[in-house]
């Protein structure tokens, strides 16, 4: 943020009183309500999906962008829906490789100043876009049974660490959680075990809630074997 896009902030800040900063802030709970009860109409009718979590900036002759299409198709072709975050990238990927598979292809969008716009391989009938980013992680985490999670940023950390938070505090179902391509994530798990672990932040069936794979077929094989043993049903 530049000065004059603080100053600009400042000056609102002070053109506006508490009581109309308080009065703001408790009619944007209706906002927040709409959200919610579109998402869980929506979604609660569509069925088992796997949430695919990347990089929106992945372009499409990358090679996580081809890999990402295809665990997405070949888990749409195991009989899964795909839920991604709707934009470009991976998300994209993942959208594309289940409508060609001819599944169900959801994307939940945000609105974002850049970078967020949504893909053209989501079903019409699928598409949410959120206001807000807590409500559509809410939609990811509530509707999904099995996460794989591509190489991404900041906002992809986000989205795989509040999956590890609650499945570690058991608010969510040990669904699997798979890292694709251990060359990314390799550094990131040897910090975890390195300092989180060593210092006794986290135990160690904690490293047990995530598995590390390095092709679509073991990401898809990870998600297949676990509803072998398991009765498929929503995430609720």
């Amino acid at each position: 943020m530049n000065e004059s896009e603080e100053k600009k902030i400042r000056q609102a800040y002070k053109a506006r009183s508490w009581n109309e900063i308080k009065t703001h802030d408790s009619w944007s709970v209706f906002k927040v309500m709409s959200e919610f009860v579109e998402g869980f109409d929506k979604l609660g009718r569509i069925g088992p999906c796997v949430a695919i979590f990347g990089s929106a900036r992945t372009t499409t002759s990358h090679e996580y962008y081809r890999l990402t299409e295809e665990i997405a198709y070949l888990l749409t072709k195991k009989g899964f829906g795909i839920i991604t975050g709707g934009g470009p990238g991976i998300m994209e990927a993942g959208n594309k490789g289940a409508h060609f598979a001819g599944g169900k292809s959801v994307g939940l969008n945000i609105e974002l100043p850049f970078e967020q716009k949504s893909n053209p391989f989501i079903d019409p009938d699928k598409f949410i876009e959120f206001d807000h980013f807590f409500v559509r992680k809410v939609m990811f985490m509530r509707y999904s049974q099995g996460y794989i999670v591509l190489p991404g940023g900041f906002g992809t950390m986000d989205e795989l660490f509040e999956a590890i938070t609650l499945v570690q505090t058991q608010k969510l179902v040990k669904f699997p959680i798979v890292l694709v391509k251990k060359a990314f994530w390799s550094g990131l798990v040897d910090w975890i075990k390195e300092t989180m672990l060593k210092n006794k932040n986290i135990n160690e069936e904690d490293m047990d809630i995530f598995t590390l794979v390095d092709t679509a077929e073991e990401a898809v094989k990870i998600i297949d074997d676990f509803y072998k043993k398991y009765a498929l049903k929503p995430n609720f």
